[in-house]
């Protein structure tokens, strides 16, 4: 007995829903990127329960500054900001 037209596109269907979820995600999503393997390990090196995210505003030209001066710095942009506003809240205390 043949199939139905809606049948057969059915079957197609479903066989291509299944050969879609069987494949990986490709490398241009960042799965296999070093970058992202190595974010992965120092956010386990680090306590989560100790970092909160911050988002702030600022000056296009300030935050390129930032981000060139933070790939020179070993913990990165993050220990990079923590160090400055640090070290301008101690000199506010000592006002």
């Amino acid at each position: 007995m043949a199939l139905k037209s809606t049948d057969m596109a059915k079957n197609m269907a479903k066989k291509l829903d299944g050969s879609l979820k069987s494949e990986s995600l490709p490398d241009r999503f960042g799965q296999s990127s070093k970058a992202a393997a190595s974010k992965r390990e120092r956010a386990a090196d680090i306590p989560a329960s100790k970092l909160i995210s911050v988002n702030y505003r600022l000056p296009a030209e300030l935050v390129n500054r930032l981000r060139d001066h933070a790939l020179h710095c070993e913990g990165g942009i993050n220990q990079l900001v923590a160090s400055a506003l640090n070290e301008w809240l101690m000199s506010q205390d000592k006002k």
